[in-house]
């Protein structure tokens, strides 16, 4: 059982996908946007950082830097899963069991990736770290740390938004001679709200924060309603869409960073509310 667990443990570390999400400044707008429409429930200070979350939702991206191989590994599957690798299987709620799973069905940990669990631990980040507010709310550390735990949440809630997260096609797929197509359209995707200077209150416009009570069971439910967006991706960028924006090109991008923005404030907002009811850390 050991070694078994040690092989399972390596997989994860061995060869990762390392498709960036929406550009770093995609990644901050909508962040910024799910700041915006925060309810007057929620700390002040909290609701007042959007230009603090702006830039604390980059991190896992910077993360990646090149000279820092041992974090770029280890993290660099958190930011995407391949749903099809799962086989119709359930994933298990805990991230080595998953890892264990997706071994027995001879796929690489690392290259299926961990989004889900990336979303649901720093979800339980910022719930501790509201918990600890509560307590404390005068506590400098204690606002810093609840600002960084939203901020990197909200990196890997915005990754769930893209469709080619979801997905092994996620830059190309073959045609039917085998041949690649259409690699690329990864970096042209997350570009998009970047090159076309989306701002985070045409994003945020209209929404409103909703608890969430099975927050794991969203992240799955939120992760395969992504997914059902692959195709037309690949058809909007097969009628070079993405290369020369469209109405139709920018309002379907500007729709996933809406989705991206309310997943954000609803686990924000579902944090809060739970930290109330949380039990005494030790």
């Amino acid at each position: 059982m050991y070694k078994y667990w040690l092989a399972a443990a390596l997989i994860l570390a061995a060869g990762v996908t390392l498709a960036p999400a929406w550009w770093v400044i995609g990644h901050g707008t909508i962040a910024e946007a799910a700041s915006a429409r925060l309810p007057e429930s929620m700390p002040a200070f909290f609701r007042a950082a959007g230009k603090q979350l702006n830039h604390l939702a980059g991190d896992p991206d910077r993360w990646k830097n090149p000279s820092a191989k041992h974090l770029k590994a280890a993290e660099a599957p958190d930011h995407f899963i391949d749903l099809e690798d799962l086989e119709g299987n359930e994933l298990p709620d805990d991230r080595y069991k998953a890892a264990a799973l997706i071994a027995r069905l001879k796929h690489r940990p690392a290259g299926t990736g961990m989004l889900p669990y990336a979303i649901m631990e720093n979800y339980d980040r910022l719930s501790c770290a509201f918990y600890d507010y509560r307590q404390d709310p005068d506590n400098p550390a204690i606002r810093a740390k609840c600002l960084v735990y939203a901020g990197i949440l909200s990196h890997f809630t915005g990754d769930a938004s893209m469709p080619l997260h979801t997905t092994r096609n996620y830059d190309g797929k073959k045609g039917e001679d085998g041949k690649l197509m259409q690699k690329g359209i990864h970096a042209k995707i997350d570009a998009f709200p970047e090159k076309n200077q989306f701002t985070a209150e045409e994003i945020c416009r209209g929404l409103e924060a909703k608890q969430i009570e099975d927050v794991w069971a969203h992240i799955g439910k939120t992760l395969r309603e992504s997914f059902k967006h692959i195709d037309r991706c690949y058809a909007l960028d097969a009628a070079g869409a993405f290369d020369k924006p469209t109405d139709e090109s920018r309002a379907f991008i500007l729709e996933r960073c809406r989705v991206g923005a309310q997943f954000t404030m609803d686990l924000w907002y579902s944090a809060w509310l739970r930290s109330a009811k949380m039990p005494a850390h030790y």
